[in-house]
């Protein structure tokens, strides 16, 4: 098992290019299985969630060819998916987003049969809404030896309403209604970024999806998705949006650290609700827009004092305030020099890290859904090289926000069980230490060396 070691107290400075998004590739890949033909796929992050998709996709028959030239680039081909029934219960485990092959292998076979998600663990997440969804449209649920089974006699199109409203749900319901007969229409639907360009991605395929992106998607059954230039026998390729909690996360690190980053390749629409918070904090954000260029870039400048945020920081739907941000958020306001709020408005127990940031000094309390982030006299503190202090990440973000609480923190920290980082971050090792972090990745056992020293 691996742990990251942190030097903290310096300062950033430098460039970062952001990669693919993570939410969006790991419903984009499955989303191939609805597909009559290979599909091409750039920009995907070389994460491990992406990896086990794949993996998943190719235990179940698709082809999977990686591009030699660009490792965002993957061709899969679905054809040789030939069941309903994903039988490789251990790949599946490891991700949450998993439960997307449920859509996808319903949409196409009409059928599917899918062992439970794994993933993070930081709140219950039941997919009850899911499998409301899927209901809807003509599908009966069973639950056979621990497997997720849903059963058809082919779907129909039907209205289906979200409430609450769920990102993995209108991705599902998506993915199931695409190729069912007639028209469905999602009331109280997520507007997620990832969604609009899942239903890019689709559309681009031969889809017939409206208005993704707002509470009302209306899809209009197809019976193909063959891509348009299947029959002039050109590449048929799609190039994933960037990750727009990556960039976030970046820009949270350098206001906690100080600096001055560059964040290239992002959407800067899609990060609005976040750069309002890191500039309540003191720092200066700037938009670059290039008018040759697909994307645009956003520097974060923090010299003077870290403020608190007077205004409450909420979490909320897009286009408010990700929730995969408040974990970051929180970090970077506990070594702030002002008291501020931080309500989660979408999962309920997701603070199961606060005790982890406690351990570094932060003054933080707890009521129910939100927290009370006090300062700190002399800022958070790691410890000494010869004695450090050890943090544990309990889930992706969480662990995010324990690197940019260490990348904060006065000494070493180190962050345990690497993994859940490693699961949507690419490189975030390499990416740091280019812009002056001290951070390494090592194993146990070498942590245990240089501990002899």
């Amino acid at each position: 098992m691996d742990k990251y070691v942190i030097n903290g107290g310096k300062k950033l400075f430098g460039e970062v290019n952001i990669s693919g998004a993570k939410n969006a590739a790991v419903a984009i890949i499955p989303a191939v299985v609805l597909c009559d033909v290979p599909c091409k796929l750039r920009n995907l992050p070389n994460i491990r969630d992406v990896s086990v998709i794949l993996s998943i996709l190719e235990n179940m028959g698709a082809k999977v060819d990686r591009d030699p030239t660009d490792p965002s680039a993957v061709t899969i081909d679905p054809r040789g998916i030939t069941s309903y029934k994903v039988s490789c219960d251990d790949l599946v485990a490891k991700m949450r987003a998993s439960y997307y092959l449920l859509g996808a292998l319903l949409g196409k076979f009409g059928k599917a049969d899918v062992p439970p998600p794994g993933g993070c663990k930081f709140c219950k997440r039941p997919i009850d809404l899911h499998i409301r969804a899927f209901e809807a449209l003509g599908a009966e649920y069973k639950d056979i030896d621990d497997h997720i089974v849903l059963e058809s006699d082919g779907l129909k199109g039907t209205e289906i309403n979200f409430d609450p409203v769920s990102v993995g749900a209108t991705i599902n319901a998506i993915l199931a209604a695409v190729k069912a007969e007639g028209k469905t229409i999602i009331t109280s639907a997520a507007k997620e970024p990832h969604i609009v360009d899942l239903a890019n991605f689709l559309n681009y395929m031969g889809a017939n999806i409206k208005k993704a992106g707002t509470d009302e998607i209306k899809i209009t059954g197809v019976k193909e998705l063959r891509g348009p230039s299947d029959d002039s026998g050109e590449e048929i390729s799609y190039t994933i949006i960037p990750d727009q909690i990556e960039a976030g996360t970046y820009m949270a690190a350098v206001a906690a650290a100080g600096g001055e980053i560059t964040i290239n390749n992002v959407t800067a629409q899609h990060l609005r609700s976040i750069m309002k918070v890191i500039t309540e904090t003191g720092a200066k954000v700037t938009v670059i827009s290039d008018p040759n260029r697909e994307y645009e870039t956003v520097t974060v400048a923090r010299r003077g004092d870290l403020r608190g945020c007077k205004n409450q920081v909420i979490t909320s739907p897009h286009p408010g305030f990700p929730t995969d941000m408040q974990p970051p958020i929180t970090a970077l306001l506990a070594a702030a020099n002002s008291t501020s709020t931080v309500v989660e408005a979408v999962w309920a127990n997701r603070f199961s890290y606060v005790p982890e940031l406690r351990k570094l000094g932060a003054e933080i309390d707890e009521n129910k859904s939100s927290l009370t982030i006090h300062p700190v006299a002399g800022g958070l503190k790691g410890g000494t090289r010869k004695k450090p202090v050890s943090v544990r990440a309990l889930d992706l973000r969480a662990g995010a926000a324990m690197v940019i609480a260490g990348l904060a923190a006065e000494g070493i920290t180190e962050v345990e069980d690497a993994k859940y980082v490693k699961r949507g971050y690419e490189d975030i090792v390499g990416k740091l230490t280019a812009l002056g972090a001290d951070i390494r990745m090592v194993t146990y056992k070498e942590i245990t060396d240089d501990s002899d020293e």
